[in-house]
Formats: C-alpha cells, sequence, structure tokens
C-alpha cells in the first residue's frame, strides 16, 4: 500500500511540475529564449499567495494576486531585459547571464521581505482521507488534477484553433510570415511569456499549501522544468508536460526503495538514460547529422 500510497503522492506532484513545465516550454518554443527566470516567476507568485493568506484574503483572491505577479514579471523580462539584448544581437549566454542574475535579485528580495525559513500555507484542502485501508487522500490532489486537465485542455484548444495560438507555434520559425499576415512577432513574444509565466501559478500555489516555500524553490523548479523539456522534446508542451508527471512520480516512487535523499536526483537519473539513449525526447525530432 504504502507504493499506491506514494504512486498518489507523485501523481499530484508530476501535475504541478508539467504545468511548469509546459510554461517553460511554451516560452522557449515559441520565442527561443532560454528563460532561466521562470523558477523566479514561481517563487514570486507562490510568495505572492503567502503575503495575501497573511493579509486575509480568499484563496480565489490569492491566487488572482499570484497570477497578476507571475504575468507581470515574465511581461517585465521580456520587455526590459530580454528584448533589449536581442535588439543588439546579444547571444545565448548574455541572456542566461542576465536571467541568472534575476534570479539572484529575485531570491535575495524574498529572503529580505519573508525570510530564509520555509513558508506554507494551513488550508483543510491538505487534511487526509482514508480511501481506502492505508490509502489517504486530500482534497488538493483532486484539486490539483482537475486543474491540471482544465489548463491543459484550454491551452491546446488555444493554440489549435485561436489566430493568436496558431501565431505562438509559427513564432519562432518565420517572424517575417506571421507580419505578412498581420500579427506582430513582438505582441506574440508577449503573449507567449504572459501564458507561460501564467503555468507557474497552479503549481506555486498549491505548492505553497502542501510541501511548502523557501526562497530556493525557484532553482529546484528550473531544473525540474529544463529536465522535462529535455525528455520531452524540446519546444514540446505535451512531451513537457508528459516528462512533468513523469518526472514527479518517480521522484516520489523512489522513496519507497532508496533513502528520501535520492527523490530530487532520481528524476534527473531519467534525464541522464534520455540524454544518453534519446537525446531528442518523448516528442523531439531527431536531428540526422
Amino acid at each position: 500500500m504504502l507504493v499506491l500510497q506514494l504512486l498518489v503522492s507523485g501523481i499530484e506532484t508530476g501535475a504541478l511540475y508539467a504545468l511548469t513545465a509546459a510554461g517553460f516550454a511554451l516560452i522557449f518554443g515559441a520565442t527561443r529564449i532560454f528563460h532561466f527566470a521562470h523558477g523566479a516567476t514561481y517563487a514570486l507568485a507562490g510568495y505572492a499567495f503567502v503575503f495575501a493568506s497573511r493579509l486575509g484574503l480568499t484563496w480565489p483572491l490569492g491566487g488572482l494576486l499570484a497570477l497578476l505577479v507571475a504575468v507581470g514579471f515574465g511581461l517585465f523580462l521580456e520587455a526590459a531585459v530580454y528584448r533589449p539584448i536581442q535588439r543588439h544581437h546579444g547571444a545565448f549566454f548574455t541572456i542566461f547571464v542576465a536571467a541568472f542574475g534575476v534570479v539572484i535579485v529575485v531570491q535575495s528580495l524574498i529572503e529580505l521581505s519573508f525570510g530564509r525559513a520555509f513558508v506554507a500555507i494551513s488550508t483543510p484542502l491538505t487534511r487526509a482521507h482514508e480511501i481506502l485501508p492505508g490509502l489517504y487522500i486530500a482534497r488538493v490532489f483532486w484539486l490539483a488534477i482537475v486543474v491540471a486537465s482544465l489548463v491543459f485542455v484550454s491551452l491546446g484548444a488555444f493554440l489549435a484553433r485561436t489566430r493568436a495560438g496558431i501565431g505562438l507555434r509559427a513564432l519562432s520559425e518565420n517572424p517575417d510570415l506571421l507580419r505578412a499576415f498581420g500579427l506582430s512577432a513582438r505582441r506574440l513574444s508577449a503573449l507567449a511569456f504572459a501564458l507561460g509565466s501564467a503555468l507557474a501559478v497552479p503549481g506555486a500555489v498549491l505548492g505553497a499549501a502542501t510541501t511548502g516555500l523557501s526562497p530556493a524553490v525557484g532553482a529546484h523548479v528550473m531544473l525540474i522544468s529544463l529536465a522535462a523539456s529535455v525528455v520531452g522534446g524540446i519546444g514540446s508542451l505535451r512531451g513537457a508536460a508528459l516528462a512533468g508527471l513523469l518526472l514527479g512520480i518517480v521522484e516520489t516512487l523512489v522513496v519507497a526503495f532508496l533513502d528520501t535523499q535520492w527523490s530530487e536526483a532520481a528524476g534527473f537519473v531519467v534525464l541522464f538514460v534520455f540524454i544518453l539513449f534519446r537525446p531528442s525526447g518523448l516528442f523531439g525530432a531527431a536531428v540526422a547529422r
């Protein structure tokens, strides 16, 4: 029954990983910008929700504040950091260093405002109920599954059926063609950052209520997002989502067989296996040499 209990926890964690990883994959797939500060977006959204909770605001209002902070932060970085670097033909490494600097600044600001200790939100949603003998499931599990399902269905429909969604899919391939059809590459890039940043919010909010947050949580989230993007296939949204779910399950199930200190490392073992035997990922296209 322990394995089944861990599997349930892994699915919950993986659903939240899937959303966050899909946000990173959406931004990279559309703009080809290595948004290393995506983890900082997660951290800011989570702490915005904690701040709202301490003010006595309801969950919906706290979630709305977290969403506004995440989207605003993403749009700010796109306009004030990444776009000027690209305008001056900055290299990939220049963008990475700039984003890394932003991560350090955000982490320091969070430490100054909330301290370095873990913070968590107390809520009845995390109280587990016995479903089967020895199997306990909290309502937050069902909430995570429902939210992830609704978000991915809505996002898939948006990308497949709307003009802006189709434009996002074509943005990295041929920006000049977008202009021919009356679409602005700049606005689509901003839209990619807004949507990608918004996808980090559910994981941040539910993470604050389950595992808690620390100022350094952004680094872990960024590594998981990067690993999921590689395992799923660079630029593949569904690949990142499926890989995020897989990494969450593996990260949790390994506790049944090894010490808890191997939990985080297990996901990266999966990453190394894919790099060695399937470098294109689950849904990436293999490149012939």
